[in-house]
């Protein structure tokens, strides 16, 4: 039996896609690309936005008109949240963000007695489920997932209401996970949740105690952090990670908004100023850190005033690079029934203004690499020939190397975000 996967949306769902493809082919399957005929297809769904239910279920759709005698697992968020939706032709399976232990199990169920199952559950009061993922892409960094679930419920964000509470890796078993994946040759850890500053609430823990147990894992050389939130970057927290020489000085601070009004609507636990001080913080520990964001543009009742603070904030911030999206309303959410909602045109117009600006600062930041010597994680072959591969700060460098080596190379010359290297003996 062949299968293939696809996955829709964050790197949490491409982490749970790889942990149940890999159930699947210790039960025995073939894994194949989603360009090939397969069996199965097994589609992790997305719902943060409804581009991401429309792509969902879309694809859903082509796979069994172009694959009929093939069957169909619908997983992940959108599944979750509205099973029906998914449970269209060929779907034997519906699996939410629970059981995904017993994938492989219920599908079979499922095809043995010919009737489709919804395994979809209430997310109230889960635990966390410990998936285990030992092939990532690259074979050079691999993720790790160490925390599900969120309980702040912005008002634009559907995933409290699809993930669930809070829940948390225990500390051994993040210490057990590393040691393997450092173990299977994997030198660069990427530790990721929904919510990162909630980690280890319920169980009596701390998101730097994980951090550091990653971190003094032997075989381990990079340790790069999910996204964070402002206010878990205190003095303490920035300090205890600088004691650390494996932390990846690039990090991916959740902005949202630059104006005030605007995060408030949200429900956003900071303001601008408060921002501003995990910046301060950050860059003082880590003096030429990399920081990144996510920027929601058009956001209901969002005026020309508050759109222009947060263009103006991205400046002052000199973000080494930003991720924008335009505001996508979501039923069930408080801010879809918000009165004055911004018009298509105009979100997508300040989207546009972002992303250039945008653009410009990832530009800058990758130039001043040019003269430096930076050591660099090679992953994949380069189609100009050489390998292509990340610095610490996560700058891509092409260089002549190999996939697999860490080599300190000088950077000579950008071209566009990429920055071309020679590699020094």
């Amino acid at each position: 039996m062949k299968i293939a996967c696809h996955t829709l949306g964050c790197k949490v769902n491409q982490y749970d896609t790889e942990a149940m493809l890999e159930l699947f082919e210790e039960a025995g399957y073939e894994s194949v690309s989603m360009n090939e005929d397969a069996d199965v297809y097994l589609i992790n769904t997305c719902t943060v936005t409804g581009t991401g239910d429309q792509k969902s279920v879309k694809l859903i759709r082509r796979i069994a008109r172009e694959h009929p005698k093939a069957k169909i697992i619908a997983a992940g968020c959108l599944t979750q949240r509205d099973a029906k939706r998914v449970m269209l032709d060929n779907v034997m399976l519906a699996i939410g963000v629970q059981n995904r232990a017993h994938v492989v199990e219920l599908f079979e169920e499922a095809v043995k007695t010919n009737a489709p199952i919804d395994a979809t559950e209430s997310v109230k009061g889960a635990d966390f489920e410990c998936l285990s993922v030992m092939r990532h892409e690259g074979k050079t960094r691999a993720t790790m997932k160490i925390q599900e679930g969120c309980d702040r419920f912005c008002t634009y964000c559907i995933i409290p209401y699809v993930r669930g509470p809070v829940r948390s890796m225990p500390l051994e078993n993040v210490a057990k996970e590393a040691k393997r994946l450092a173990d299977a040759g994997y030198r660069e850890i990427v530790v990721t949740g929904i919510h990162m500053g909630s980690y280890g609430r319920e169980i009596g823990a701390k998101l730097i105690e994980a951090i550091e147990c990653v971190c003094r894992t032997e075989g381990v050389d990079r340790v790069r952090i999910g996204s964070l939130e402002p206010i878990t970057v205190t003095e303490e927290f920035a300090y205890r990670l600088s004691l650390l020489p494996e932390i990846c000085p690039q990090f991916h601070l959740s902005l949202q908004s630059g104006s005030e009004t605007v995060l408030k609507r949200m429900r956003r636990r900071y303001t601008p100023e408060e921002y501003l001080d995990a910046v301060r913080i950050l860059r003082k520990h880590f003096p030429n850190c990399a920081l990144t964001t996510d920027i929601i543009a058009g956001f209901p009742g969002e005026t020309e005033e508050e759109a222009e603070q947060t263009r103006e904030f991205v400046k002052t911030v000199n973000f080494a690079r930003i991720h924008v999206f335009p505001y996508s309303r979501r039923s069930g959410t408080v801010a879809d029934t918000m009165p004055n909602q911004v018009p298509e045109e105009i979100k997508k117009m300040r989207t546009a203004k972002l992303i250039e600006i945008g653009n410009k600062l990832e530009l800058e930041y990758v130039n001043k690499t040019v003269g430096t010597c930076e050591n660099v994680l090679f992953e994949t072959a380069s189609p100009d020939g050489g390998a292509e591969g990340y610095t610490k700060s996560y700058v891509r460098v092409r260089a002549d190397a190999e996939p697999g080596e860490m080599k300190r190379v000088f950077i000579e010359k950008t071209e566009g975000n990429v920055a071309i290297g020679r590699v020094q003996n």
